[in-house]
């Protein structure tokens, strides 16, 4: 018989074996590296928000995983998003339904948490795709030259941030949140570790005491056998206004002396356009003349788990302005119960419930992969129509149908969990 719980602290230790063993990349691979990495989630656990769970067979531990209570700016509204982060399999039982019975119990855990809707980083997109999760967005990274970076007349209030900042530094990523589809609030642990580590920097652009902008970047070298060739990896890019943006951009083209390239992990589609030269340094192109870039990953993935609250959630956001009956017929072969037809009113792009009396317009059908995908503005109802993937009963409504889920902006996400 299994069981599924959380852990007390005497089983983290175990949790760290497993952890290891299917992740040897993360090289946890002798006693005082497992010390260290047990004494950074114990520390980790204290965050309200975060959760060591465990599958156990017969008072055997078989699997692990951690949960995130996340509050995730969801289109134009904040709300609970399940985060599923950690997820590992002891060794000696493998394809034995270990990890598809967690992320079951994952599920049904934020649904009875009142969420409803789930994020993860899949090891396997096919693996999860089954399970009901769709695409998010795209990340891009850049490999460029300092010196293609535009820059500006100053960056006299770039300022390196410290603890003391941290206030000052969320309020500055909490108004990004604010006007940003997709964002997660920030939660302890991620904020302590990051003015902790030795090997993190964040640079603020700071005026009048106030936090306006900010970077956090690492440096990665290049060669063992000498130390002046580096890369700046930057990892996260936020800003208030443009003035911010170029001060941030400044300080890093100034930096050629030390620095071969700078490296930019962005969800920004047209970052490309600040660039003089654009190529990534490889040498790569596509026929005919197309240079290499960039390179992209798919990462993270949403999924639906209850489609009432969803709406209701939902039922202050604007769906473009548009009036109309629909029936939605949904399935999800994971969550049977979240399956069926929906019917959803809109008047002036306001969502209200279809009595049993209201006739639907149009019906729509797609999977809750697909779907989850859609209501999180990854991508548009047009391009899920065209690729077979969602179908529609009159395309003549199909425009209507692709204005109420479409928005401008696809969601964006800088928390890694």
């Amino acid at each position: 018989m299994r069981e599924i719980r959380e852990l007390t602290e005497q089983e983290l230790a175990q949790y760290v074996d497993i952890t290891a063993n299917a992740y040897p990349g993360m090289k946890i691979d002798n006693a005082e590296k497992k010390e260290h990495f047990r004494e950074r989630i114990t520390k980790v656990a204290q965050d309200p928000g975060i959760h060591y769970y465990g599958l156990f067979a017969d008072g055997e531990m078989q699997g692990v995983m951690r949960f995130h209570d996340f509050t995730m700016k969801l289109l134009s509204v904040k709300t609970l998003v399940g985060g599923l982060g950690g997820v590992a399999v002891d060794l000696l039982h493998k394809k034995e339904k270990v990890a598809r019975d967690m992320v079951q119990y994952f599920l049904q855990h934020y649904h009875d948490q009142g969420a409803c809707l789930t994020a993860l980083y899949p090891f396997r997109h096919d693996f999860y795709r089954q399970m009901g999760f769709g695409y998010g967005s795209q990340m891009n990274q850049y490999s460029i030259k300092p010196d293609s970076l535009p820059r500006g007349s100053s960056k006299a209030n770039v300022v390196k941030l410290t603890a003391d900042d941290k206030d000052e530094f969320v309020a500055c990523y909490e108004r990004l949140l604010a006007r940003t589809n997709g964002l997660m609030e920030k939660q302890d642990a991620s904020l302590n570790g990051l003015f902790e580590s030795p090997t993190a920097h964040v640079m603020g652009y700071k005026q009048d005491g106030k936090v306006r902008g900010y970077m956090i970047f690492t440096f990665r070298a290049n060669r063992t056998d000498q130390f002046l060739d580096h890369d700046i990896i930057v990892r996260e890019f936020v800003y208030d206004d443009r003035e911010a943006m170029l001060e941030l951009l400044t300080f890093l083209h100034t930096q050629a002396d030390q620095v071969n390239r700078i490296v930019f992990v962005t969800q920004d589609e047209q970052f490309y356009f600040l660039l003089q030269d654009p190529r990534n340094g490889t040498g790569n192109m596509l026929p005919s003349v197309w240079h290499e870039s960039n390179t992209q990953g798919v990462g993270l993935m949403y999924r639906v788990i209850d489609m009432p609250r969803l709406f209701a959630v939902l039922a202050e956001h604007d769906f473009g302005g548009q009036t109309c009956h629909v029936r939605l017929a949904l399935t999800d072969s994971f969550m049977p119960e979240n399956a069926g037809e929906y019917g959803l009113g809109f008047v002036n792009g306001r969502y209200h419930p279809l009595s049993a009396t209201d006739q639907p317009d149009i019906t729509i059908s797609m999977d809750v992969a697909e779907f989850s995908s859609l209501i999180t503005g990854a991508i548009g109802f047009k391009q899920l129509y065209h690729y077979g993937l969602a179908d529609i009963s009159d395309t003549a409504w199909l425009d209507t149908v692709h204005r109420l889920f479409w928005t401008e902006n696809k969601p964006l996400c800088l928390t890694s969990f």
